[in-house]
């Protein structure tokens, strides 16, 4: 995906409301919120954090569509499990997975800087 000549939305699931300054969640299903970056030719042009359902509530489907209802482009994600990653490709919504960077802003800059790569559908979570 070319973040350089376009606009996207990229969701990264995290723990606060605190925007790019938010720790990452482990695991999207269970965050807390999603910060949501506009990205346009490459610079980040707004964002806003919404936040999620209950999973326990809803349960993975509701998470998953509360997710696509956001009109996102990608989501990063440190990991999720095959009926997410099926529904969001489905749906027209990139997978990208990274594990080791703490905060959502940081993470963005890393994909914004091509170091972020697509999620492989065998590193899926099998729960």
């Amino acid at each position: 995906m070319n973040t350089k000549e376009s606009t996207m939305r990229i969701a990264i699931p995290v723990e606060t409301d605190q925007g790019l300054a938010a720790p990452r969640s482990g695991h999207f299903g269970h965050a807390a919120y999603f910060t949501i970056a506009t990205v346009e030719d490459g610079e980040v042009t707004g964002v806003e954090v919404v936040k999620n359902v209950e999973h326990g509530e809803h349960g993975c489907g509701g998470v998953i569509q509360h997710a696509l209802d956001q009109n996102l482009d990608a989501i990063i994600a440190t990991g999720m499990g095959m009926p997410p990653y099926s529904r969001f490709t489905a749906g027209g919504v990139a997978v990208y997975a990274e594990g080791e960077t703490p905060i959502a802003g940081d993470v963005l800059a890393k994909f914004l800087d091509g170091k972020v790569q697509p999620m492989d559908p065998a590193n899926a979570c099998r729960h």
